[in-house]
């Protein structure tokens, strides 16, 4: 039985990850928000905007495989920092735009790397599904605040002032996260084991293949987020005002996705399954949802679309809240934050890949085909994922089951 307040203490720990993710995605909002107003002022291309988003990502995944060894090594407490949000507003043109993005993806790859390992440490694995749902659901809040907050804040105060307001957020936040940090329980259970090396996790078949599902899963993700205000204004003529009050919906679903993707999870493990394969059958199901993609391109209903639309990412983050969880249980908890370091430079990698061609095509002919490829990458992921192997080389750490 455990005691009330080591109970209490993981929920915090989880509401400050929850909070960090908020925070993380209205920072990479706010440029996609202001993209309709700041594409015209600085009479920028679909293509230049892709390379600006490129820049972010580029940051983003370099920095994805140094702070993973980094919290594995030295804890999670270190896993946070304040980003360049603000610097953002002096942005003069697509060049400043790029190299602020830049210094905003260095600041922000620490992010996922330390919330998976804060739930890898104070979480039993029958949890961790829900758990991992509920920290990722800060993305989707993040994104649905975003349209109507930044529009609101860009049309009261001027664009620049959005990134100010933003920025200021997470310097609140780091110091309640420093004031609020502790460290995780030992369990006697679990031998305390030195965290592995990264060249013995490259060589696991899970840790490639799990790296490689990411590159295909996640560039989905990073297109509703980036581009769909600039859809609604190029596809179907919306103003900065409409996306204000329209843009938050699918990411209201995402943030439904994210409790669904925990709790069919919990359901399924009731028939008597095993964790790894609940998870799975749930990341099936709920990709499944996402090649709804190709649909949304067709419609000329603006509300066909958004619907469609809102189903992926509903699909995209009920899957995610178990592919999260999916590491720690083949690996030991000091081990899981360089795995995600590692998978997220493949997210990195190929959000930066079908970011430039997302450009290129929308250029040069439309989002239309844009959307048949964002529904066909998910059904990739998902096979990546069913087939990964149930445990890790025998030269690392052996699965736990039962740990904390």
């Amino acid at each position: 039985m455990e005691k009330p307040a080591r109970v209490n203490l993981r929920w915090v720990m989880l509401a400050m990850a929850f909070l960090a993710t908020v925070i993380n995605y209205l920072d990479r909002q706010t440029l996609s928000v202001m993209a309709p107003v700041l594409l015209d002022r600085f009479h920028i291309s679909a293509g230049t905007y892709s390379q600006i988003i490129t820049a972010f990502m580029l940051a983003y995944t370099i920095m994805n495989g140094i702070s993973g060894p980094l919290l594995d090594r030295l804890g999670s407490r270190i896993g946070y920092w304040s980003a360049a949000e603000m610097l953002t507003a002096a942005a003069t043109g697509a060049m400043s735009l790029g190299a602020y993005r830049f210094l905003l993806g260095v600041g922000e790859a620490g992010n996922y790397p330390a919330g998976v390992k804060v739930i890898g440490e104070w979480f039993p694995p029958q949890e961790r599904s829900l758990a991992s749902g509920i920290f990722n659901s800060g993305a989707a809040i993040g994104a649905m605040l975003a349209p109507p907050l930044l529009a609101w804040a860009a049309i009261t105060f001027g664009w620049r002032a959005s990134f100010v307001i933003v920025g200021l957020l997470g310097f609140v936040w780091m110091i309640a996260w420093l004031i609020l940090y502790r460290e995780p329980p030992v369990n006697s259970a679990e031998p305390q084991l030195p965290a592995p090396s990264v060249m013995s996790l490259v060589r696991d078949r899970f840790v490639w293949q799990f790296t490689l599902s990411k590159v295909f899963a996640d560039p989905v993700w990073y297109f509703y987020t980036f581009w769909f205000p600039q859809y609604l204004k190029v596809g179907h003529g919306f103003s900065l005002t409409q996306i204000g009050r329209i843009g938050w919906i699918p990411f209201a679903t995402a943030f439904l996705g994210n409790l669904a993707g925990g709790f069919l999870t919990m359901l399924i493990l009731k028939t008597g399954v095993s964790a790894q394969t609940a998870r799975r059958i749930s990341v099936v199901v709920f990709s499944a949802c996402m090649v709804t993609a190709f649909p949304a391109a067709i419609v000329s209903s603006a509300a066909l679309s958004i619907a469609l639309i809102s189903t992926a990412t509903f699909g995209y983050s009920g899957a995610l809240a178990n592919v999260l969880a999916l590491p720690r249980d083949a690996f030991p908890k000091n081990a899981v934050a360089s795995i995600w370091g590692l998978a997220s430079m493949g997210s990195g990698f190929g959000g930066m890949v079908f970011s430039l061609v997302t450009g290129w095509l929308v250029d040069h002919y439309s989002f239309r085909p844009v959307f048949m490829l964002f529904g066909t990458l998910p059904i990739i992921a998902a096979i990546l994922v069913w087939t990964l192997p149930r445990t890790s080389r025998a030269d690392a750490a052996k699965p736990l089951v039962n740990n904390v």
